[in-house]
């Protein structure tokens, strides 16, 4: 039914990532796509923190990278990344958009125009409004839309934004949002 799950998030999501890192099966059968804020001159530690709860390998993909089943793929700091036809990465250093780099935006638009109905867009907490367009193409898309339910939310703005703009498939609190991902099937 799926190719891929993409998920945004900035201030307040790293715990919610983590769980649901750890929820996932080490045969899980799509890529994980994570586009997170983050500080841009921190360049490592990251994927340490996010992998010493996860049974799949968390990466940082390099530009022109294969986008394989089974892993998850950390948007590298201070770069953007794309989703390409051909399930490829392209990194580019591009200005920010909505103040970030990466923009979740821009990740969620180049996957929902990649898979279309076939892709699975999440939402979580955060601080600014970066990802609610990019969930809006999604679901115009036609795949899957989940916003973590603000009211779980350390920051509830990147959710809340994304309900105004988009009617949203779920609103799901963290453990619903781990449920959902551990029933998922691959096409």
């Amino acid at each position: 039914m799926y190719k891929a799950v993409i998920i945004g998030g900035s201030a307040g999501s790293f715990q919610v990532i983590t769980r649901i890192l750890s929820s996932l099966p080490e045969n899980f059968p799509l890529p994980i796509l994570l586009s997170l804020h983050r500080l841009k001159h921190v360049r490592s530690g990251f994927v340490e923190a996010l992998s010493i709860k996860s049974a799949i390998p968390v990466v940082e993909p390099c530009d022109k990278d294969q986008i394989k089943p089974g892993k998850a793929y950390l948007a590298p700091a201070n770069y953007h990344m794309f989703i390409e036809l051909g399930n490829r990465f392209a990194l580019s250093t591009e200005p920010s958009v909505n103040h970030s780099r990466p923009s979740i935006d821009l990740s969620f638009i180049t996957a929902a125009q990649v898979y279309r109905e076939k892709v699975v867009g999440i939402i979580l907490s955060g601080a600014n409004k970066d990802g609610a367009y990019g969930l809006k193409k999604i679901s115009d898309y036609g795949g899957t839309t989940i916003v973590q339910d603000p009211e779980e939310c350390q920051v509830k703005t990147m959710t809340e934004t994304s309900l105004k703009l988009t009617k949203v498939d779920h609103v799901y609190k963290t453990e619903q949002i781990v449920r959902f991902l551990q029933t998922i099937k691959r096409k």
